[in-house]
């Protein structure tokens, strides 16, 4: 063994057994083997001594590698060297004789007896060859091949790999090909079909004829690369008296080898899958009778036998379908539909039995086979009944998950999780069906649900498909259809509401019920007489009053969808509905949601219950004391709770302070909800003594803030009551502000201060300069605390910081934007001059500035430039010692306009293809005209300086700026811009 053989065994030994620094400069050494100019030679001569397969294999693998990369610089003599060794061995030491011939006749035999990866590696080394010189320099390389093929098993294996890697490697279109690929294997394959595929075909025969008895593998091996190569070649040489009963005969005989017959098959689906002229095809199709293998599809066998047939028989199915589609109606087109329908039975029984894959593609097939169908026959409605029966079987859940699925654990989370993801394409061919033959569809489900409710026992499966089914019809059901109850619709929807199932207490059962009485609310609105059916549906075991919290809390808010839908209609039902919630309202308030079982998940917490009441109570219909009256039946015992809850909270241990935090937070969030079921109007201006109740729950919430003044959870939550109550209370509500502000702004992070900066918007955007007082009392702590906050050196770009504590910050910046443009735009923005903000007033600017020329995002950089035009107009007059900040024309002159209109702008990283930009860059444009109408020639000649613009250029700039067309003014800055690009080569820089 030579340094190199030992190099090679060493850089492919496992890592633990090998010293790293040796076996690194194992791999050194073998790299610059590979560079030296003789190392195909040299790689030749040791397949044809080594008996080491690492050896061999990396052997085998340098010469494919400088094939590929060095092919240009070989001399010819290399290059004959190359192909006669490597068509020496693959003919088993045959071919042509000469130095290599020597050398690959012993290589042969060490290929041969080698495992199957170095046999595929030798192939891929003689196929790039056959790229590189196919056929122009080596045009005979097939024809010098085919007589070898009589040698027997090991050169017709490595001729079927040969042939296979070159699909592999080049033509087979499954895989992603360059346009430079695509071009050479179109004129491999030219050649090929001129040259040597007929011989092929005969070798193919022959060889499957002999060996299918002697040597199964071996003729599997062959056809599988028959069936890569139908797909290119002359039909007529397969598809003929020769080939298809031989293809049959294997198929169809019992004993021989599955993978044979399997084979076999995929050479069938080749052919019946060729492209040609549709009657041509369907020619073929009939002349096939592929029916005679249908019967194997439902017997027991290998997996892979069976999925080839599958497929064979959904392939067929679909091209039959496809000559129907494209030929014109008539005997011809029925001879297709003929095929098709022959074929259906199985194609059904495949979806039903089938792997995955095979399931998938016949599922596809049906959909383009019921989408064809214009007005469908009595034959094939039977079809579509069986189609939908199949289709109810395998969206069906499987009993053995029964338990799983209710409790839901993780086994059932899994499982509902993939049928939802298998249903889907089912659910595509129901929605098929449904246009094409609703009555059949709906008769279909109708008679799913009697039966389901007829059943004694407890079916949860069939009741759940049944259900599921229902809710999906309405997919493919019009507005107008649902309100009238079209079709029989107007039979199923109210015994869809009265229904009860054996198995309603099963958690699947109950929320799909739900999910489709809530879908066919639209009939109800229309149909009033059913609103009690309706309403119980909700109201009882099979909606709130269910004994899953799961069930209970999702029917909360399908009830609260409900509600919005109906409204008005439900005035008469108000007193029963409240009755019906009473219980579960007390139990709402008085559960231990600290326990993990009640815990929240998403937005479903039951809370949507009391918004439903809100909108039911907080209509206009109802007379003003028995709103009075609903009102404070709820108020008032979630306030005396929220009272209760925080005696003595601050001492508890952190366990009890804990669980008690959690039953506040629900206190809270059923007030909210409430509360959205009244107006500004009905709470402030028609009916007072709404409002007034509202202002003392306020009261009574405030308070937390001395118990839990640092609370997150409950922070957010009052935050959010607040955002309700400005709505409800209009101006009402200023009195409770200066607390509310002054806690929420105390110690907080830079989440919360997100949440208040929002809560500030909410209030200025609604009131206008109303809320001036008090934003000039808290601005100067809002600045502190953001300043405190923000980092004033940027945020940091180097990884290993704490991603998601940059994420808020970011976040929190751009939130302190917003609300300065909100003020800005709201004529607040002498708040900013207020004695105690204007130490605030240099460092907001001097941000502002920054942000306006180098933020990276474009959309901050437009925010700022605008606040700043804003603040432009608000405190520069005309006349400058009238200026309510002196120095700031001086800055916005001489420092805005140069750094962030112009130098920012010819920097190249403002770049005008992207949207965002073009906006900033309107803003800009915007913002300069404000500038030259708000100070004149002293604006024009300083940009005149900054920019060393001759004067005919600056007059040029001037009309643009006093002229109505933006257009106009956009395409001359653009110009000046590239220009002033060109001049500077990118020099400028920010001051």
């Amino acid at each position: 063994m030579d340094d190199l053989e030992k190099a090679i065994l060493l850089s492919y030994e496992p890592g633990g057994g090998v010293d790293p620094v040796l076996r690194s400069q194992a791999i050194d050494y073998c790299r610059q083997m590979k560079d030296s100019p003789a190392i195909c030679r040299l790689c030749v001569e040791r397949l044809s001594r080594s008996d080491l397969v690492p050896v061999q294999f990396w052997c085998l693998q340098t010469i494919h590698d400088s094939l590929r990369l060095r092919y240009s610089s070989m001399d010819p003599a290399e290059r004959g060297f190359l192909r006669d060794f490597l068509l020496s061995v693959a003919c088993s030491g045959g071919g042509s004789g000469g130095e290599a011939a020597v050398a690959a006749a012993a290589a042969a035999a060490r290929v041969s007896c080698s495992p199957a990866f170095i046999k595929n590696k030798f192939a891929q080394a003689f196929v790039a060859l056959v790229c590189l010189e196919y056929p122009a320099a080596w045009s005979t390389v097939f024809l010098d091949l085919l007589p070898h093929l009589g040698k027997g098993a090991i050169v017709i294996d490595m001729f079927s790999r040969i042939l296979n890697l070159l699909d592999d490697d080049l033509i087979s279109m499954e895989y992603p090909r360059s346009n430079e690929e695509i071009s050479m294997a179109g004129r491999i394959k030219d050649a090929m079909r001129m040259q040597c595929i007929p011989q092929f075909v005969r070798a193919w025969y022959d060889i499957v004829a002999l060996y299918r008895s002697s040597n199964p593998a071996l003729a599997t091996m062959v056809l599988d690369t028959m069936r890569r190569y139908i797909t290119w070649i002359d039909i007529g040489l397969v598809a003929n008296d020769a080939f298809v009963p031989l293809f049959f005969d294997l198929v169809l005989t019992e004993g021989l080898p599955e993978q044979l017959r399997a084979a076999a098959a995929g050479c069938l689906l080749a052919v019946v899958s060729k492209r040609m002229e549709p009657k041509q095809k369907l020619g073929m199709l009939q002349s096939l009778q592929i029916k005679r293998v249908f019967g194997l599809v439902a017997e027991d066998g290998e997996p892979e036998l069976v999925s080839k047939l599958a497929a064979l028989v959904t392939g067929y199915a679909a091209e039959a379908l496809d000559c129907s589609k494209q030929l014109s109606p008539g005997s011809v087109d029925g001879a297709a539909i003929e095929l098709l329908e022959e074929a259906l039975p199985s194609v059904l029984f495949v979806i039903q039995n089938c792997e995955a894959d095979s399931t998938f593609n016949a599922v596809q097939f049906l959909s383009d086979y019921v989408s064809t169908m214009k007005s469908p026959s009595q034959k094939q409605v039977v079809y579509l009944g069986q189609i939908l029966e199949v289709l109810r079987g395998e969206i069906c859940y499987d009993s053995m998950y029964r338990n799983n699925l209710e409790l839901p654990d993780k086994i059932g989370k899994e499982e509902e999780e993939q049928m939802a993801e298998h249903r889907k394409e089912f659910f595509a061919l129901l929605r098929s069906i449904c246009r094409v033959a609703p009555d059949v569809t709906q008769l279909f489900i109708r008679n799913l649900l009697a039966n389901a409710l007829a059943s004694s026992v407890m079916n949860v499966e069939e009741a759940e498909v049944a259900l599921s089914l229902f809710y999906r019809l309405g997919e493919a059901i019009s507005g107008q259809g649902m309100r009238t109850g079209v079709g029989i619709l107007k039979e199923m929807i109210p015994m869809l509401l009265s229904a009860r199932f054996p198995s309603h207490s099963q958690r699947i059962v109950a929320l799909v019920y739900l999910e489709t009485v809530t879908r066919y609310m639209k009939f109800v609105q229309e149909n009033t007489q059913y609103i009690p059916l309706a309403l119980m549906a909700f109201l009882d075991e099979r909606g709130i009053h269910h004994p899953n919290v799961n069930v209970s809390r999702r029917a909360s808010y399908l009830f609260m969808r409900t509600v919005k839908l109906l409204k008005s209609s439900l005035v008469p039902f108000i007193e029963k509905i409240l009755q019906s919630l009473q219980d579960v309202v007390v139990k709402f308030t008085s559960l231990d949601w600290s326990s993990k079982g009640l815990k929240s998940s998403g937005s479903e917490d039951g809370s949507h219950m009391f918004e439903a009441i809100g909108l039911l109570i907080g209509m206009e219909d109802i007379s003003p004391e028995k709103q009075s009256e609903y009102l404070s039946a709820l108020l008032i015992p979630l306030c005396q709770q929220a009272k209760s809850l925080l005696v003595d909270a601050g001492t508890l241990a952190q366990e009890d302070a804990f669980a008690k935090v959690a039953c506040i937070q629900q206190v809270i969030m059923a007030i909210n909800a409430l509360s959205k079921g009244f107006s500004e109007r009905l709470a402030t201006a028609s009916r007072p003594a709404i409002g007034a109740m509202f202002k003392q729950t306020l009261d009574v919430l405030l308070q937390i803030f001395v118990v839990f003044p640092n609370v997150e959870p409950l922070r957010n939550k009052i935050t959010s009551f607040l955002h309700r109550m400005i709505e409800v209370l209009g101006p009402s509500v200023f009195p409770y502000l200066p607390i509310a502000l002054e806690k929420l702004l105390a110690d907080s992070e830079p989440k919360e201060m997100v949440e208040f900066l929002l809560l500030i918007n909410q209030l200025i955007c609604k009131f206008n300069t109303s809320v001036g007082g008090i934003l000039e009392d808290i601005f100067p702590t809002v600045a502190s605390r953001m300043f405190s906050i923000l980092p004033k050196d940027g945020f940091p770009s180097a990884p290993g910081g704490n991603v998601e504590e940059i994420r808020e910050l970011q976040e929190l910046e751009k939130t302190l934007f917003t609300f300065l443009h909100v003020v800005a735009t709201h004529d607040l923005s002498s708040i900013l001059l207020a004695p105690k903000s204007r130490g605030y007033l240099d460092i907001i600017i001097q941000m502002l500035l920054f942000s306006s020329c180098s933020h990276k995002d474009m959309v901050v950089r437009k925010t700022c430039v605008h606040i700043l035009v804003r603040f432009t107009k608000d405190w520069c007059d005309k006349v400058e010692n009238l200026d309510k900040v002196p120095g700031f024309r001086k800055f916005i002159i001489e420092t805005f306009a140069t750094n962030c209109c112009l130098y920012s702008v010819v920097d190249k990283s403002f770049d005008l293809r992207d949207a965002n930009t073009v906006l900033l860059f309107g803003e800009i444009l915007a913002a300069q005209k404000a500038m030259h109408e708000k100070f004149g020639d002293a604006f024009l000649h300083h940009f005149a300086v900054a920019a060393h613009c001759p004067q005919d250029l600056v007059e040029v700039f001037r009309q643009k700026l006093q002229g109505n067309s933006m257009e106009g003014l956009k395409s001359f800055y653009q110009s000046l811009i590239h220009n002033l690009r060109q001049k500077q080569n990118g020099s400028f820089h920010f001051r």
